[in-house]
């Protein structure tokens, strides 16, 4: 495992970390496992949120003999103190711990400034010890550059990839001139990205810069740690496939964020959304199946309520997403010969 100095922390963390939102999805003693798994390969870095129901319980179960030896990020959604103050708490119980070493705002609305409560509750928790840095989230470039820009922030999390766009790339690396730590999510385009290859070997010019991969299965933990063992090379065929993902996903499409969750109807709007990137660049029979059908005509149900178009970061509409990922993906099943 390759590690780094990051940013003004100082905390030596591995250049690959655990983004442990995917471990909702599985149970607890496989979610203990895997984690066991990351830090037998040297991960040392664990970043989580209160909102990602009992992620934080896991890694408390998990790691919580190894506090001294890892690196703990998580987040509360809240600036108000009431909120902030019994977030905390509960992090602190759920993890097993006396201290968070990196504790952020998730993805606020407004980046808390000097002066406002959720910034000077920060500052109250690092006084007593609770936390040690202070950190953000933002899916909006201009949030993470107001962040950075107030120099208040000891890291920013922010999605980037080997396909993100020149003024991302370029606010990354102003983080890098401020020593401020960049924790990088999305770093496999959320899962359309075929291997962590390019973003690894894309994102490892910037010491500090650090990936979250967001793990769900032993198949890839492996494939990160494989790649940890011999990092991958910005040259040759690794940027000729950079240069066709970009081609391939430019544009406006569903990261699979999930903040336009949850839907009146019942829809999994961050994969129905993405559901023709995934077909051409998944396993597209996986999708062939009575599960994904009924998912996809919950499409027909939406209401057009408008609760998910504001909630996303991007800006999408993603109504009108869902309803040309519906006409697609029955275009696609029919010739598939799927019905």
């Amino acid at each position: 495992m390759n590690y780094t100095i990051f940013g003004k922390t100082n905390l030596n963390v591995s250049r690959s970390a655990f983004g442990v939102l995917p471990l909702q999805r599985v149970g607890m003693d496989e979610a203990i496992r895997l984690l066991n798994m990351a830090y037998d390969g040297g991960i040392n870095f664990y970043d989580t949120a209160r909102g990602y129901s009992d992620s934080e319980e896991k890694v408390g179960n998990a790691l919580a003999d190894k506090r001294g030896k890892i690196v703990i990020a998580t987040k509360t959604p809240s600036t108000e103190a009431e909120g902030f103050w019994r977030d905390l708490e509960t992090s602190l119980k759920y993890l097993k711990t006396d201290y968070i070493d990196i504790y952020q705002f998730h993805n606020p609305k407004e980046v808390p400034l000097a002066g406002s409560a959720g910034y000077e509750c920060m500052l109250k928790a690092k006084e007593q010890g609770k936390i040690r840095f202070i950190g953000v989230t933002a899916h909006r470039l201009d949030n993470a550059e107001k962040a950075l820009e107030s120099g208040l922030y000891d890291t920013i999390q922010f999605p980037l990839s080997a396909i993100s766009s020149e003024s991302e790339i370029n606010f990354a690396k102003k983080c890098g001139e401020k020593n401020v730590g960049f924790i990088a999510m999305k770093a496999m385009c959320g899962g359309l990205l075929p291997s962590a290859a390019p973003s690894m070997a894309f994102l490892r010019d910037m010491d500090h810069v650090v990936p979250i991969w967001g793990f769900q299965r032993e198949s890839e933990i492996k494939e990160v740690l494989e790649l940890e063992q011999n990092p991958p090379a910005l040259t040759g065929e690794l940027l000729s496939d950079i240069e066709k993902y970009r081609s391939e996903l430019a544009g406006n499409f569903c990261r699979g964020c999930g903040y336009c969750r949850p839907c009146a109807a019942g829809i999994e709007i961050d994969w129905c959304a993405r559901m023709p990137l995934l077909l051409r660049r998944a396993v597209w029979q996986n999708f062939m199946n009575d599960h994904w059908k009924a998912e996809m005509n919950k499409i027909n149900e939406c209401t057009n309520c408008g609760m998910c178009k504001p909630r996303c970061p991007y800006g999408l509409d993603t109504p009108q997403l869902l309803k040309a990922a519906l006409k697609d993906y029955n275009e696609f099943c029919e010739n598939a010969g799927y019905k």
